[in-house]
């Protein structure tokens, strides 16, 4: 069964940190690239952090510095080390794996920080 299983949301205060993780099932993380999303109420889904197989990384502005993208792919598992968070960092945090064709989500997690 093809999945993404993402853990490690929470609550935190301002300046905090917390890191995620997903869990991918095999046939959808070798050799993809993997994101992060995230969403906040009533605003749009947007890219956050993305790795190629290769290790290669991008960042969307707002993270960049904060934010630390890295894969295990002895362990299926994509992570996102989030540092310095601020209370516009609030969202619910997605995992993405385009292979096949499409885009797989995972179900989300919670990260809600407070001021």
């Amino acid at each position: 069964q093809v999945q993404l299983v993402e853990s490690g949301g929470g609550l935190v205060q301002a300046g905090g940190s917390l890191r995620l993780s997903c869990a991918a099932s095999g046939t959808i993380f070798r050799g993809n690239d993997m994101d992060w999303y995230r969403q906040a109420p009533g605003k749009q889904r947007d890219m956050v952090a993305t790795i190629t197989n290769g290790g290669s990384t991008h960042y969307a502005d707002s993270v960049k510095g904060r934010f630390t993208i890295s894969r295990d792919n002895a362990k299926n598992t994509v992570f996102l080390q989030m540092n310095n968070l601020k209370p516009e960092d609030t969202a619910v945090y997605y995992c993405r794996a385009f292979a096949n064709n499409r885009s797989y989500w995972g179900q989300g997690t919670q990260v809600t920080v407070s001021s």
